[in-house]
């Protein structure tokens, strides 16, 4: 299926925030922002974008991709690690211009770094001092990245 046949155009706002056709609106970079939870505990797992080609896979396939910024190009979360995202439900917002993808992960963790979730770390607040301290949420990784990955790159760009 392309994406053509897909995705409807977007004609209104009713139709957009009433409808029952996909309409994802895409930014000017052609991205679509993601947050993905834990479908059991309810925890953020993940915040990714998605391009028109990321959406319609993880639709058909019923497994969660990405688009890669860093690597600026289509990820298949679990690809290489074997911790795929299955998706349990794809939810959009009502602008149709955010996704909400609700996954099992195989293995438990959704983090290239080795932590369950990616947001490992919490911002300390009221701040003490300058620059602003960050709290470890997570204190055991799931996997050693290193093994799993070995030397490759970084998948994040400083």
């Amino acid at each position: 299926m392309s994406t053509e046949t897909a995705f409807v155009a977007r004609q209104s706002i009713e139709q957009v925030e009433e409808g029952t056709l996909l309409a994802p609106k895409f930014g000017p970079d052609g991205l679509l922002p993601v947050v993905t939870t834990d479908v059991v505990s309810g925890e953020v797992l993940m915040m990714s974008v998605m391009n028109e080609t990321a959406l319609l896979r993880t639709i058909e396939t019923g497994e969660a991709h990405y688009w890669s910024r860093s690597r600026q190009t289509l990820w298949h979360k679990g690809a290489t690690s074997g911790l795929v995202q299955k998706v349990v439900e794809i939810r959009i917002d009502d602008d149709q211009d955010a996704v909400w993808l609700r996954v099992e992960v195989a293995g438990g963790a959704s983090c290239h770094v080795g932590y369950r979730s990616c947001f490992y770390r919490a911002v300390v607040t009221p701040p003490s001092s300058r620059p602003v301290a960050l709290a470890f949420t997570e204190t055991q990784k799931v996997f050693d990245p290193q093994r799993v990955y070995g030397d490759a790159p970084n998948p994040t760009q400083l």
